[in-house]
């Protein structure tokens, strides 16, 4: 939270290949908001050739006015992250064009 007591929360989504930024996407800003529920989707058209070398950052930031916004916390979406991560990575793999939804524990 910022001095005030309050933080202006977004997500950061970025599509990377190969450790190669590809693709961003973002949601919007909730003003003043400290518990926020981000109900966003965001597609990405990844051949399936190149899956294994795909990865997903999810960043949440927070929005600052005055200085460079901050970062709360991230993860890593791919077959190679955590035990929670691939689940998630797996089960967007098993099921293609259809939203996968699943809660994480962020990151520092």
């Amino acid at each position: 939270m910022d001095i005030g007591g309050t933080s202006d929360p977004y997500v950061k989504v970025w599509l990377m290949h190969k450790d190669k930024r590809v693709e961003k996407k973002k949601t919007v800003v909730m003003k003043r908001c400290l518990n926020p529920v981000f109900n966003e989707s965001f597609p990405f058209d990844v051949p399936a050739h190149v899956l294994r070398e795909t990865t997903i950052i999810i960043t949440v930031m927070d929005k600052d006015r005055l200085s460079r916004n901050d970062v709360i916390g991230k993860i890593y979406l791919s077959w190679k992250s955590g035990p929670a991560e691939v689940k998630h990575w797996k089960d967007m793999i098993s099921h293609p064009r259809t939203t996968v939804a699943q809660w994480h524990s962020l990151k520092a």
